[in-house]
């Protein structure tokens, strides 16, 4: 890993780190239901993944992260190339997600092909029709515990 990376690496889990301690403070549980549908959009994205469906992957994004990629072309190759743990995760395991202010927090863990252990906090947001849709996916290493 070069320098550039192992800085990113650092500040990413400083990110993480920092808005888990202000998620706690902040966040309130979800309802069982919601949590469902929010943990069905997630599992709808990454098996639309696992087979290269990048139209379905795509629509589980909210419409401002498809507005900002362009394409669900342009968003395959994006998470195929940024995220491969997510684009082929060996296994995923959920936590209880959280809602902040109108917006959910799903951390989940995931194991890729290589066994090596992540964790990916999903943003997901509400949207006018009552479906949740991802707004961004933050992913580190998970060097704590075995996903």
């Amino acid at each position: 890993m070069n320098r550039h990376s192992v800085r990113f690496a650092a500040l990413l889990a400083l990110v993480l780190a920092s808005l888990s301690v202000h998620v706690r403070a902040l966040a309130a549980p979800i309802s069982e239901l919601d949590a469902a549908k929010v943990r069905e959009v997630i599992v709808a994205q990454l098996s639309a993944l696992a087979v290269d469906d990048a139209d379905k992957a795509f629509e589980t994004a909210t419409p401002a992260v498809r507005e900002a990629i362009g394409s669900s072309g342009r968003f395959l190759a994006m998470v195929r190339g940024a995220y491969p743990m997510v684009y082929r995760p060996a296994s995923v395991s959920f936590h209880k997600p959280e809602e902040d202010d109108g917006s959910v927090l799903q951390l989940v863990e995931i194991k890729d092909d290589r066994d090596k252990s992540w964790l990916a906090l999903f943003a997901l947001e509400l949207q006018p029709d009552r479906t949740w849709r991802i707004s961004g996916c933050a992913v580190t290493e998970n060097h704590w515990r075995e996903a």
